[in-house]
């Protein structure tokens, strides 16, 4: 029988289920509407932390970047009206990343309801599921006694099925009024296990295959199906691709690897998945980004036979008709497929060698002067190890880190890549620190572009007042400086020659700025030989550290960049 307690203020018995579920950190900004919270936090600082962020769409990327590292809901509070609207872009990512999210937000009291009041805005509206919506479900918590049971059903819809944000919002009254109602217990998703006709079709599909090809990517990953993935891709000689930023779900160093399908994917694997007669999408949405503009398969029928696996029944057959669609958790998904019975020989081993040989040679650049950007990356990975951990935002900064680095599986270091599929400008810098906070033994690396990173820069305030990159591991921030919206620019130049406007940027000392957070600030760098000196000095520091680097405006991310012009002008006709 569960045990009744001593009657407590909601906000504090809220606190209380966080910490039944695992929780030991949070984010978020302060608000009035939920002072009962930030009470309950308080009372019970021994047991959960509660990190104060500069903005709330800062708190809101934390919170995601926590959801991709742990595998279970990142916990973000917020107050009502613009802290709500200034969090919503976490939510978004987090919807379209697949990442499980819980968005507590402090509401109006109940008496003040439907009247426009100070702040006053309806969740279920503004946040709520649909065709196009931004959370998997929005509650509203009337009664303090029942505000266990919401809390346990917003972890389970968190990660069920295909993982994401959850928005259960709180009225200021409910959070203060006394409660007894127990403390639930840890709330563990149920995982599917994929029909054993289905597994006897897809082994039918791969032996009837001559040119098949494994794109991976998407929520609900542990290191266990990366493993289970890795045995079963060996089993069959399967090249595999790994779907738009989720770079770390297949080791990059296996020779099966044949690259990440994304933006600027390496042309001579876009070739491979139009020419191949077989693609098993396992957990990505195949989404716009990993089709290549829905191109490179094409709906409703794609010319190739498709095998759809996916977490969520919503999602198999939204846009693409399969050939055969599986619904099972990837926690158990990619163990299903290992099971299946490889044949002694399959036609396809040269083909799968040459893919891997093709993605090497991808990682060669010819030299760029006077800083070369390819060998930025390779300097950090030189000095920061195999299981840092990666963020960046949205632009053609990233491309660089996408093309160049390589990722190892998350069954070897855990998350090592927190990137926004929903190309959410801004995210890498407050993933980069919630990274810091919650794994202070690793190092952390952020890259980010100028118009990126001032997005949310103010979150530095929020690195030093808490500590992070201060403990074994490193918090290093790169700014990519080209004084531009590089993307847009890019984009206005296609399209409208010489016609620019407001793609210019006016940016600070970025190096001076840091200094004056209490960081290790190094800038502005110009050469590529003056790179590894500086971030030798940085990673001495024992502080967070900033790298300033300036590169000229018209600098684009090599065929990376280029890539993507020539696919979205072949797009657009």
């Amino acid at each position: 029988m569960t045990p009744i307690l001593a009657p407590r203020p909601a906000g504090h018995a809220l606190v209380e289920a966080l910490v039944a579920q695992g929780v030991d950190t949070c984010f978020g900004v302060p608000g009035e509407s939920y002072l009962a919270v930030l009470d309950g936090f308080h009372q019970h600082r021994d047991a959960i932390r509660f990190v104060g962020c500069r903005q709330e769409g800062g708190a809101a990327f934390m919170a995601e970047a926590q959801g991709k590292l742990s595998g279970r809901p990142g916990i973000c509070f917020v107050t009502r009206g613009p802290g709500a609207t200034n969090a919503s872009i976490g939510v978004h990512t987090a919807l379209q990343d697949s990442t499980p999210m819980i968005l507590f937000i402090g509401q109006v009291a109940s008496d003040q309801r439907d009247r426009e009041a100070f702040q006053e805005v309806d969740y279920r509206q503004m946040l709520g599921p649909g065709t196009l919506g931004m959370a998997k479900w929005v509650g509203e918590v009337q009664s303090a006694d029942r505000l266990p049971e919401y809390v346990a059903r917003a972890f389970h819809t968190a990660m069920q099925g295909r993982p994401g944000p959850v928005v259960l919002v709180l009225p200021e009254d409910m959070l203060t009024t006394l409660t007894a109602s127990p403390v639930l217990p840890r709330i563990e998703p149920v995982a599917a296990w994929p029909a054993p006709g289905s597994l006897a079709q897809v082994r039918a599909l791969l032996l009837q295959s001559q040119r098949p090809l494994l794109i991976a990517g998407g929520g609900g990953w542990d290191a266990e199906a990366c493993r289970a993935l890795q045995r079963f891709a060996e089993n069959w000689s399967l090249p595999v691709g790994n779907g738009f930023r989720f770079q770390d779900t297949f080791d990059n160093r296996h020779p099966l690897y044949a690259g990440d399908v994304g933006i600027g994917i390496n042309p001579k694997l876009a070739a491979r998945i139009r020419e191949a007669d077989l693609i098993i999408a396992l957990g990505v949405r195949l989404g716009e980004m990993t089709t290549g503009g829905y191109t490179l398969l094409t709906p409703p029928r794609p010319a190739q036979k498709l095998i759809h696996i996916h977490a969520g029944a919503e999602e198999l057959g939204r846009v693409y008709s399969a050939d055969l669609m599986l619904q099972a958790s990837m926690s158990l998904a990619a163990k299903a497929l290992e099971t299946l019975a490889a044949p002694p020989s399959v036609p396809w081993s040269q083909a799968a060698e040459a893919a891997h040989a093709d993605y090497l040679a991808n990682l060669e650049s010819t030299p760029v002067a006077p800083l070369d950007m390819a060998e930025v990356v390779r300097a950090l990975h030189r000095a920061c190890g195999d299981d840092t951990v990666y963020t960046n935002g949205a632009g053609n900064f990233s491309g660089w880190l996408h093309r160049f680095h390589r990722y190892p599986s998350l069954s070897h270091f855990g998350r090592t890549q927190l990137a926004p599929t929903s190309g959410a400008m801004g995210y890498g810098f407050p993933a980069a620190v919630a990274a810091s906070l919650l794994h202070p033994d690793r190092n952390v690396v952020n890259i980010a572009g100028d118009g990126d990173f001032l997005m949310t820069g103010q979150e530095m305030a929020t690195a030093t007042g808490y500590g992070a990159g201060r403990g074994k591991g490193r918090l290093i921030t790169v700014v990519v400086d080209n004084g531009t919206y590089g993307t847009i620019r890019m984009h206005q130049e296609r399209e409208y020659p010489g016609r620019v406007a407001g793609s210019d940027l006016y940016n600070p000392d970025f190096a001076a700025m840091a200094r004056a957070f209490g960081w290790h600030g190094e800038g502005a760098i110009e050469r590529t030989e003056d790179f590894e000196p500086a971030l030798q000095r940085a990673l001495q520091s024992r502080l967070p550290a900033l790298l300033h680097l300036k590169l000229a405006a018209d600098v684009s991310t090599s065929r990376t960049t280029l890539t993507a012009i020539r696919e979205s002008a072949r797009r657009r006709g």
